[in-house]
C-alpha cells in the first residue's frame, strides 16, 4: 500500500491530507511536477535479483520510459540487510546522507521499487509531502525539487534508478534540520504494517 502524508512544513502536528488511493496519489503529486505511476509488479524477481535479472525483467516498462525521457543511464541500486563485515556503517552512512534535505540541480530524481520500500518526502510550497513507496511504484522528483529520502534503520529494497545525466546522484544540501521534524521511515512503515492488517 503506497501512502501520501502531507503536513504543513512547520512540523506533523496536523495532517493535510493522508491518501492511499493511487488516483489521489498521482492527482495530489502532478502539480507539483512528480510523477507518481505504478507499474505491473514482477514476482518471479526475488528481492536480492542481480542487476541484470531485474532489467530484463522490466525491459519493455524501461524501454518506454527511456523513449519519453531519453535518460542517458539506467541502473540497479539494492540494500538489504546482511552480516557481512561493516554493513550496520554502510547503511547508517547512506542514511545520513539522503536524510538532509537537499536539491538535484542538473537532474530529476527517477526510481522504480522492485522490492521493498522507502519514503520521499518533498518539501514544496509550504508542506512537506511524504511520499512511502513500495515495490511496483515509480516516482519522479524534478530538478530543483527540495526532498530528502529515508529508507529506515534496517533498509530492505531494490531500485532501478533513472538519470539524464552521466554524473548520476549528485545533491545540493541545504543545511537545514526539517527532515529531523517529521516521522522517518520506521514509524510511517510502523503506521502502514497497522493499517494493512
Amino acid at each position: 500500500m503506497t501512502l501520501l502524508t502531507t503536513w504543513p512544513d512547520s512540523g506533523p502536528a496536523a495532517v493535510v491530507r493522508r491518501t492511499s488511493d493511487p488516483g489521489e496519489i498521482a492527482a495530489a503529486l502532478a502539480p507539483l511536477g512528480v510523477r507518481y505511476e505504478q507499474w505491473p509488479v514482477r514476482d518471479d524477481v526475488p528481492p536480492g535479483a542481480d542487476p541484470d535479472t531485474v532489467m530484463e525483467a522490466y525491459r519493455e516498462e524501461i524501454d518506454k520510459l527511456n523513449a519519453e525521457e531519453g535518460f542517458a543511464t539506467v541502473d540497479v541500486v539494492a540494500l538489504h540487510p546482511g552480516d557481512e563485515p561493516g554493513w550496520a556503517e554502510k547503511v547508517r552512512a547512506a542514511r545520513e546522507k539522503f536524510l538532509a534535505e537537499h536539491t538535484h540541480e542538473d537532474d530529476d530524481e527517477v526510481r522504480f521499487f522492485v522490492s521493498g520500500a522507502g519514503v520521499f518526502y518533498l518539501h514544496v510550497d509550504g508542506e512537506v509531502h511524504a511520499v512511502y513507496c513500495e515495490k511496483g511504484d515509480l516516482l519522479g522528483v524534478p530538478k530543483g525539487t527540495t526532498h530528502w529520502f529515508d529508507m529506515g534503520t534496517r533498509p530492505s529494497f531494490t531500485a532501478i534508478r533513472f538519470f539524464h545525466e552521466e554524473d548520476g546522484w549528485v545533491g545540493t544540501f541545504t543545511g537545514s534540520p526539517i527532515a529531523e521534524r517529521f516521522p522517518d521511515f520506521d514509524t510511517l512503515h510502523a503506521g502502514y504494517l497497522r493499517d494493512a492488517a
